[in-house]
């Protein structure tokens, strides 16, 4: 197991730049603002569970991943195993182009697909997903795909810290380790809560980070919301065809960026007042 050291501090957020799309502290703040503006439009929840995840997000699509067309057979694949953190990953392939801005205001609409789930049907939504525990699955067979046919595509998948209460998620875990799917890597969102409480009191998964590395991967602890150190990571994975698969244990906040959700339970679920509303947007502010 190792750690990457953080340039700021655990609140810090350090800004990439990236030719694509810019800077990435900018695109995370604009992913952060879709966020709650559609959250508040279609008067949903999951706002806490998609703040939580935008700095990893806007890091993979602004910086890491290999999905100039999503259409391309030799892109890297990507899995929200958290679905109902969707509303996080629109953000981003809105950002990216992908999904316009008429289709992002059909959110949670009727006939839409843009659902509180993502659906395979979407334009850089590779697998649908909802029951948890499901999407590390998937990566390892995405993964194991990639190592038969000799290609170079990697993939990621992004699990909630409550998945890994989930048997299905250890019995991929034991099957990547197996079959040696280095080029597989899962990201896990230890924000310490889930939808009916605080992850330690539901069932305690401390250490996590030694739990994977103890089942055979590679296991890195980083700050979820300190940008550079999510790179600094990814950037410290050997893609080797065959090795051991590689785990990311991303420390993050629950609600991360507004005062009033943030480590808050209820904000797994609960939509916002008018007035909460203009508070939350005036706390993530504008992009520079």
């Amino acid at each position: 197991m190792s750690s990457m050291n953080a340039e700021t501090g655990p609140s810090g957020t350090n800004p990439v730049e990236d030719e694509r799309c810019g800077d990435v502290a900018d695109f995370a703040t604009r992913m952060r603002r879709t966020v709650l503006q559609q959250a508040k439009r279609a008067h949903v929840g999951h706002i806490g569970s998609s703040l939580s995840v935008v700095d990893l997000l806007a890091v993979l699509y602004c910086r890491f991943l290999r999905i100039d067309d999503p259409a391309s057979p030799e892109r890297d694949r990507f899995v929200l195993s958290k679905g109902h953190a969707s509303l996080a990953l629109y953000s981003a392939l809105n950002l990216r182009g992908w999904v316009s801005g008429a289709e992002l205001n059909t959110y949670c609409a009727d006939d839409t697909l843009l659902g509180v789930h993502p659906e395979n049907r979407l334009p850089g939504v590779d697998f649908s997903t909802g029951s948890l525990g499901q999407g590390l699955s998937y990566a390892a067979g995405a993964a194991l795909a990639a190592t038969l046919e000799a290609s170079d595509r990697r993939v990621f998948a992004l699990l909630s810290d409550a998945e890994c209460n989930e048997g299905s998620t250890w019995e991929a875990v034991m099957f990547a380790a197996h079959h040696d799917l280095g080029k597989l890597v899962a990201i896990v969102d230890a924000n310490g809560q889930q939808a009916l409480g605080y992850t330690k009191d539901v069932l305690d998964l401390s250490p996590l980070a030694s739990r994977w590395s103890a089942f055979g991967w590679e296991a890195i602890e980083v700050d979820g919301h300190n940008h550079k150190e999510i790179l600094q990571a990814l950037n410290s994975i050997d893609f080797t065809a065959k090795g051991r698969p590689h785990v990311i244990v991303a420390r993050t906040v629950a609600g991360k960026g507004v005062d009033f959700m943030e480590r808050m339970v209820k904000w797994h679920y609960w939509p916002m007042s008018d007035s909460e509303y203009a508070s939350a947007l005036e706390q993530v502010g504008e992009p520079s």
